[in-house]
């Protein structure tokens, strides 16, 4: 990750797909940076707010095993409950030949 190094644990990364293991804790807010579209898959349950670069901040809140599907996008994210973040992020990279096998 350019960004947040000590919040992101590259898992995976090849030619494919990047899997991401991102943890924080009440209170913490990334850096703002930009993910491809990507699959979530919560580990732990959590509330956040997401800061998108017009302004427009989305709320979320994640159950333990909540699966979410996003396109491309760009925010800073903030924890805002009473309990660590803790998910597993798969970006989606460009689809190649290779990804098909």
């Amino acid at each position: 990750m350019q960004t947040d190094g000590d919040k992101y644990k590259v898992i995976l990364e090849n030619d494919c797909v990047r899997v991401l293991d991102y943890q924080d804790r009440p209170g913490e807010k990334t850096l703002q940076h930009k993910h491809p579209a990507f699959v979530l898959y919560a580990l732990s349950p959590f509330k956040r707010t997401l800061t998108l670069p017009d302004g427009k901040v989305l709320k979320r809140e994640f159950k333990e095993g909540d699966v979410m599907w996003s396109e491309e996008q760009t925010h800073i994210g903030e924890n805002v409950g009473q309990t660590p973040t803790h998910v597993l992020i798969v970006e989606l990279k460009k689809p190649s030949e290779a990804c098909s096998k």
